[in-house]
């Protein structure tokens, strides 16, 4: 597989929680952090995601924006 993204963050599923169409996938990485990504329940069914899979987490934003104060 090749693809752009640079943003490439290797991982295993904690938890996968599916909604009515959609899911949020757990995904704990190096230190213990864990990133939540929300994708179609479809997409879970297709890649075939299963609790304590390898996986890697791919940010594709192009922005980060960060908030202080109340």
């Amino acid at each position: 597989m090749k693809i752009s993204g640079r943003n490439f963050i290797p991982g295993k599923i904690v938890e996968i929680k599916e909604g009515a169409t959609t899911a949020h996938v757990r995904v704990a990485i190096a230190g213990g952090t864990i990133l939540t990504a929300s994708i179609t329940n479809e997409a879970v069914e297709e890649l075939g995601l299963k609790l304590g899979e390898s996986v890697h987490a791919l940010i594709k934003a192009s922005d980060v924006m960060i908030a202080v104060g109340d």
